[in-house]
């Protein structure tokens, strides 16, 4: 089960947006995740009339290192490390470790 998942709110902890919040657009592979406005850079493309690219300079959003974010918890205000806990019917569910406190799914 992973502990950070689409439409997650995090907290980067580490890098150039270290403070910033953003919600978890997807997930490129089981380490890495594209957070809304982190790790944006800026992208010169060259116009190409055949395919009908205009040229200038654009922003794009790269991903980021899972390590380098911690869900926020609305209740404390901060980022928080997530556990998994299994419920009597079989089901898994996530909660933070600060103050047990569940997570919707």
């Amino acid at each position: 089960m992973q502990k950070i998942r689409k439409g997650d709110e995090v907290v980067v902890i580490a890098g150039k947006d270290k403070g910033k919040r953003g919600t978890v657009l997807r997930r490129v592979d089981d380490d890495h995740l594209v957070v809304e406005g982190i790790n944006v850079v800026k992208k010169h493309t060259r116009p190409n009339p055949m395919k009908g690219i205009t040229g200038g300079i654009a922003d794009k959003t790269l991903p980021i290192d899972q390590s380098n974010v911690m869900l926020f918890n609305p209740a404390t205000g901060k980022g928080d490390r997530i556990g998994v806990r299994t419920l009597d019917d079989g089901k898994k569910v996530r909660f933070f470790k600060s103050n047990g406190e569940q997570l919707k799914a």
